[in-house]
C-alpha cells in the first residue's frame, strides 16, 4: 500500500476533497436515525478502524486491498480507480475513503453521503479519524476506548525501551530499491517515540517524505536497526539482508537488529500501529 502511495502521492493530494456528512448534528454526533447500516470502505486503514470500535456489522464492502480483519466483507472494489456503478450497486448510507476525486461528487449526485478520512501525518490525525467514524456511526464509547488503549500502550512500550537505546539510527525499508520513509512521514514518527534517529532524513533533499536511499548511502550511515517493510510484497528477510554485498558489517547486521514487519501494518495508521511499535521496541531492547 505505501509503495503505491509513494509512486502517487503527487496526484492523489491534488485529489482530495473534504466532504463533510450533514447527518452529524452540532455536538458530533451521529443522530439515531441518521446512522449509516450499509457502509462502503474504500480504505484499508478505515476498515481496520471502523472493525476496532465495533461497526462491523455496518459494513457491506471493502475494498480490494482490505485484507483485515478476516471477516470484513471482501469485495473486488477499487480505492484507487473507483467505480462509481459498482459502488452503487450496494445500495450504501456511506462510503469512506482516503483519497478524493471526481467519483465523489458522482456518488454525492446520487444521494451517497461520503467521508473523507485521509492518510494522517501523526498520531493524533489518526486518533481524531477514530473518533469521528465512532460519532458517524454510533460508536462514540468504543471509539474513545480505542484510542485511549492506543495511547496508553504506546506509552508503555515507548518507556520500556531503555534511555541508553534511543539514540539508535534507523532504516526503514519500504522496496528493494531503497525507498524509505523520513520522520515527517507517519511511520516516521513512530520511531520519533523513541527518540531513533532516521537515516533517511538527511537524504531527503527533495522533501517528500520518501527519499530512494543508495546501497552506498545505507552502508555509510551504518544503521543500528533496519525494519523492512517490503518482507510480504518482496521476501525481504534479516537473511536476504545479510546476504547483500557489504551489508554484513552493518551495525544491525551485526547485532542481530534486522525485523521484517508486516508490510500492511507498517503502511496504515490504524490501532495496529501498536503492534509494530512492539515489535520495533522489541528489536531495539535486543543485546
Amino acid at each position: 500500500m505505501l509503495r503505491r502511495c509513494v509512486v502517487c502521492a503527487a496526484a492523489l493530494a491534488a485529489a482530495l476533497v473534504v466532504v463533510p456528512l450533514s447527518t452529524a448534528d452540532q455536538s458530533g454526533s451521529a443522530t439515531a436515525r441518521a446512522l449509516p447500516s450499509r457502509i462502503v470502505s474504500l480504505s484499508p486503514t478505515a476498515t481496520e478502524d471502523l472493525f476496532a470500535i465495533g461497526a462491523g456489522p455496518q459494513v457491506v464492502a471493502v475494498d480490494d486491498d482490505s485484507n483485515y480483519p478476516a471477516q470484513a466483507p471482501h469485495s473486488s472494489l477499487s480505492g484507487y480507480t473507483p467505480n462509481v456503478e459498482a459502488i452503487a450497486a450496494y445500495h450504501p448510507d456511506l462510503v469512506v475513503i482516503s483519497n478524493g476525486g471526481a467519483f465523489v461528487s458522482q456518488l454525492q449526485a446520487l444521494g451517497i453521503p461520503v467521508q473523507l478520512e485521509p492518510a494522517a501525518d501523526t498520531l493524533a490525525q489518526a486518533y481524531e479519524e477514530i473518533r469521528d467514524l465512532g460519532s458517524l456511526t454510533g460508536h462514540v464509547a468504543a471509539a474513545a476506548k480505542v484510542v485511549h488503549s492506543m495511547e496508553v500502550q504506546l506509552k508503555q512500550i515507548v518507556q520500556s525501551v531503555p534511555k541508553s537505546r534511543r539514540h539508535l539510527k534507523v532504516y526503514h525499508e519500504l522496496d528493494q530499491t531503497y525507498y524509505s520513509a523520513t520522520s515527517s512521514t507517519f511511520i516516521g514518527r513512530i520511531y520519533r517515540l523513541f527518540g531513533f534517529r532516521n537515516i533517511a532524513d538527511a537524504a531527503d533533499t527533495a522533501h517528500t517524505g520518501y527519499p530512494q536511499l543508495s546501497g552506498e548511502y545505507i552502508l555509510q550511515q551504518n544503521p543500528d536497526i533496519i525494519v523492512l517493510a517490503d518482507s510480504k510484497c518482496c521476501g525481504q528477510s534479516a537473511k536476504t539482508v545479510a546476504a547483500r554485498p557489504g551489508w554484513q558489517n552493518v551495525a544491525a547486521v551485526r547485532s542481530h537488529r534486522v525485523i521484517a514487519v508486516d508490510d500492511d501494518v507498517a503502511s496504515r495508521w490504524g490501532p495496529r500501529i501498536v503492534q509494530f511499535a512492539r515489535a520495533v521496541a522489541a528489536i531495539a531492547k535486543r543485546k
